[in-house]
């Protein structure tokens, strides 16, 4: 966090440098407010940028086998900005060589790790591990302590479900 906030400041010098250095060739006849303008929006750009930039960046650090299932875009009243482009702020992968298949009563049962970024003031990482019968499409967590699934929070997942499709593909 300490490295955003040197990156910003020199941004802002930097920003503020240019706008200098145009004054004095327009021998200043720009307006001497230019200077602390262009620092302060030298400083949102760089701001705006690593926001935009946060997801792939993440992606890039994910292995190959790593395939992203969905996405959460948000919109900020303090980002105004995000209403034109709204902001990833979140993503759930699966790793396609973490998972284990079985079969049971002859049908495709495959247990698998989803995991799910979050940007926050510190990026976040929860994991959940989840068993999913490939032929209803039925969703159920398991328990971290003794692996038993969960059936109060059993889902069934769409037919058109990337998760689906990422996990259940061979």
């Amino acid at each position: 966090m300490i490295w955003h906030l040197v990156a910003a400041a020199f941004a802002g010098l930097g920003a503020a440098g240019v706008a200098l250095l145009l004054r004095l060739l327009s021998g200043k006849r720009l307006p001497r407010w230019i200077v602390p303008v262009c620092a302060g929006l030298g400083m949102l750009a760089y701001q705006i940028n690593y926001e935009y930039a946060w997801y792939g960046y993440k992606r890039q650090q994910l292995p190959e086998s790593a395939q992203v299932v969905s996405t959460e875009k948000s919109q900020m009243l303090w980002r105004p900005w995000t209403y034109l482009y709204p902001l990833t702020t979140a993503f759930s992968v699966v790793d396609r060589n973490d998972r284990m298949a079985s079969q049971a009563n002859g049908e495709r049962l495959v247990e698998f790790i989803l995991y799910r970024f979050e940007r926050q003031y510190r990026d976040l990482l929860t994991y959940q591990t989840y068993l999913l019968n490939c032929a209803t499409r039925e969703m159920v967590p398991l328990n971290a302590d003794n692996r038993q699934p969960d059936v109060e929070r059993l889902r069934q997942l769409e037919r058109s479900d990337p998760l689906l499709e990422a996990v259940c593909s061979e």
